[in-house]
């Protein structure tokens, strides 16, 4: 009876230990990226609103792995505002640089990992002539973006990933409420996943 029972409790351990998946060992992704913002529109002061052409963006992710995660994500894009199709002229270091902290769900699918990531940050936006743009010359708003990807794994630690997003800043009116902000922009960008 004895002999039974702990024959019984074995084959329980070795049937629960065969179904179980194995210690994920590699459970952060961490991706440098580069890319473009295209898109772009702002209040430009008067009352109007210009767009702006694709520009440079690069920055940095840290996204946990698994079915359902969460994301920092990282990103600056130098010379946001310059145009060269008309409306504003604007000259020098117009920027826009994004901290966002996000929730992701993903589909680990072996070496293919599609997921959807969206969350809140702050927005932070900088011009050097005030007299060109905001009534200020910097500006710091919250802001909140949404978007998808896809990750491919070419071995166990080291994928690529292609990753476009909509970023749109949000406005402060009455200490606790909001509204959406006239800064808005899509990224796409390409970059080389580590995953540790």
């Amino acid at each position: 009876m004895a002999l039974r029972k702990l024959l019984a409790a074995a084959f329980l351990v070795e049937a629960v230990t065969a179904f179980t998946p194995p210690r994920a060992s590699a459970d952060w992704l961490f991706t440098p990226f580069l890319g473009q913002t295209f898109s772009g529109t702002a209040d430009v002061g008067s009352g109007s609103t210009d767009q702006f052409d694709r520009k440079l963006s690069y920055g940095v992710s840290l996204m946990s792995g698994g079915v359902f995660g969460i994301e920092l994500d990282f990103s600056y894009a130098p010379n946001f505002y310059g145009t060269s199709t008309g409306g504003s002229n604007l000259i020098g270091d117009g920027n826009v640089t994004t901290f966002m902290a996000n929730i992701v769900v993903g589909a680990p699918l072996g070496r293919v990992r599609p997921y959807a990531s969206g969350g809140v940050g702050l927005m932070k936006s900088k011009v050097d002539s005030a007299s060109q743009f905001f009534t200020d010359v910097s500006r710091n708003d919250f802001g909140y973006d949404a978007g998808g990807g896809i990750i491919g794994f070419v071995s166990h630690n080291v994928g690529v990933r292609g990753d476009l997003r909509y970023f749109r800043s949000l406005r402060n009116t009455s200490g606790v409420e909001f509204e959406l902000g006239t800064l808005k922009y899509w990224r796409g960008t390409l970059g080389l996943t580590l995953r540790f």
